[in-house]
């Protein structure tokens, strides 16, 4: 089993995607536990007190990992584009406009005329 895991670091390109994960992971995690500058901690803790208590909060912190209450640098990970991607497909429902452009996908930039300089 050690000797499985030694071959990953004898091979250039697996020992490069391990170690730009490992590197990412570590970038992320210094990001989550950096707090935002110019804010109180007794505020930060009497959040944290009440994301305990209240659903959406507690629910909102847990897709961050703990870093929303900590205030974090990287405290809203990929919830904006979570959030977005769930209204945009909730108003295409409403909004045919919406529903043409779905439904055309890619094509249209391959269909798209082009500028090109002369």
């Amino acid at each position: 089993m050690l000797r499985r895991l030694g071959n990953i670091f004898r091979v250039p390109d697996l020992r490069n995607k391990v170690l730009f994960t490992i590197g990412i992971i570590c970038l992320y995690q210094a990001g989550a536990n950096i707090p935002i500058p110019g804010v109180s901690w007794s505020q930060v803790q009497d959040l944290q007190a009440k994301a305990g208590a209240s659903g959406v909060l507690g629910f909102l912190n847990l897709f961050s990992g703990g870093a929303l209450t900590r205030l974090a640098v990287f405290g809203l990970g990929v919830m904006p584009y979570i959030t977005s991607s769930i209204v945009i497909q909730l108003l295409t429902t409403v909004i045919p406009k919406l529903t043409q452009w779905r439904d055309q996908g890619p094509s249209v930039k391959r269909r798209s005329p082009r500028r090109r300089a002369t």
